[in-house]
């Protein structure tokens, strides 16, 4: 089978490909760099399309999202299914529910706050009427990944247990669900091999707290940082950066139950060992 992967220097493509190397015939795609119109995709059987603009510190043009993460994927799905590639599979974001949504299945409401999330929902809705009996769209809404070298903040919070002694995370109750790499990796594969269409949302089988997620990696560290509860910083952190505060201190559960049974999914990572691989660079 042959796959043509977008994004395939981003984190998420390129474990993939790593993982999968000996097993399908890939090829890649850059939207940035490479020129649309010389695209070749005779024999391509599907498109795994990892290529975003994510969040960034400063606000930028709503059209530059709505261009990299709305019109190139869209644009690049006609061309596939003009071209006779039979899957297109996307992936996308919990961020399209909105902050206020704590519980997520796939018939949960979308109710988009960032403008990421807004320009994915809208890819969505898009790309999910190209498809047809001859063209697989498959949506893959992702939480917060984490694993070996992963960017973004799970690095931060990483570095944070590295270098400190104490910590004001202690006496946190929420649940938040996360998803390791090597589960992530092989549910698209899943869903590259049994060609299956329709909204899918991967997560790992437990959620964790925040409290306990950091006493899981200080452990996996050999290392004792010492949590505690500080009433004031908390209010703070919450009137200074409500995002932050929220992916902190709140709960976000996704259930990954009807994905699980439509694709016959076992994860092959427990939480535990994906944190374990994560600071010992085991990850897939």
């Amino acid at each position: 089978m042959k796959l043509l992967v977008t994004g395939s220097s981003g984190y998420v493509g390129s474990k993939f490909i790593q993982a999968y190397k000996e097993q399908y015939d890939f090829s890649t795609f850059s939207l940035e760099k490479d020129h649309f119109d010389t695209l070749k995709l005779e024999g391509v059987d599907t498109i795994l399309h990892c290529a975003a603009l994510v969040h960034r510190k400063s606000q930028m043009d709503p059209n530059e999202y709505h261009r990299v993460n709305v019109q190139y994927p869209v644009a690049l799905a006609q061309k596939a299914k003009g071209n006779g590639v039979r899957h297109f599979i996307f992936l996308s974001t919990v961020a399209v529910y909105g902050g206020d949504q704590t519980c997520l299945n796939e018939e949960t409401g979308c109710f988009p706050i960032s403008l990421y999330a807004k320009s994915k929902l809208e890819a969505e809705k898009q790309l999910e009427a190209l498809g047809d009996e001859k063209f697989t769209v498959s949506i893959v809404r992702l939480p917060m990944v984490y694993g070996h070298n992963a960017p973004g903040n799970i690095s931060l919070l990483l570095k944070l247990v590295r270098k400190s002694f104490m910590l004001p995370f202690g006496k946190i109750h929420n649940q938040r669900s996360f998803l390791y790499i090597g589960n992530l990796v092989y549910g698209i594969n899943e869903i590259v091999r049994q060609q299956k269409g329709g909204i899918f949302l991967f997560s790992d089988d437990t959620p964790i707290g925040t409290t306990t997620l950091i006493e899981s990696i200080a452990k996996a560290y050999r290392k004792k940082v010492y949590l505690v509860h500080l009433p004031l910083f908390d209010a703070l952190l919450k009137k200074i950066s409500p995002s932050l505060y929220q992916k902190l201190f709140c709960d976000l559960v996704v259930d990954n139950s009807k994905t699980k049974k439509v694709l016959s999914l076992r994860n092959p990572y427990t939480t535990q060992e994906g944190i374990q691989h994560m600071i010992q660079g085991e990850s897939q």
